[in-house]
């Protein structure tokens, strides 16, 4: 093979635009033994190539899923169902506290108003008493 020819397929190669058979052509210069000097850093690879072709996995693989993640499942169920009784229980409590004071605000209206009426009614005795008073010096002055 002409050397020329080498290293325009090995820049071809470089590129990724070489074919199958240029490919094949690559791999036997470079296999072969007699590789030109400064071509040598590309037979590492090519011999890398060859060799590792009859490289195989020994290890078997494993199709059945493993039981400790169906088991993650089970306990993720019961800590979902033990979250949603703890969301709940502290639901029910703030739902009963906003009752209680939804309750104290309306007896506290009602109580207010009974103390309105109250001090009205207590305001009506007052100057009733004031009139009396006014009446009774007026009495008091007439007959003395």
């Amino acid at each position: 093979m002409e050397l020329a020819n080498i290293e325009k397929l090995v820049e071809k190669y470089l590129d990724a635009e070489t074919t199958l058979q240029e490919e094949a052509t690559l791999k036997n210069y470079f296999t072969e033994g007699i590789v030109a000097p400064h071509l040598e850093q590309y037979a590492y690879m090519f011999t890398y190539f060859t060799t590792a072709k009859d490289v195989t996995y020994t290890k078997t693989i494993e199709l059945e899923p493993k039981k400790s993640k169906t088991r993650n499942f089970k306990w993720l169920s019961v800590a979902a169902s033990v979250m949603l009784l703890f969301s709940v229980f502290i639901g029910k409590n703030q739902y009963d506290n906003y009752q209680q004071k939804k309750q104290a605000e309306e007896i506290y209206a009602q109580v207010s108003k009974g103390l309105m009426l109250l001090s009205t009614n207590l305001r009506k005795g007052e100057e009733a008493v004031a009139t009396l008073y006014t009446y009774e010096n007026s009495v008091n002055k007439i007959l003395k």
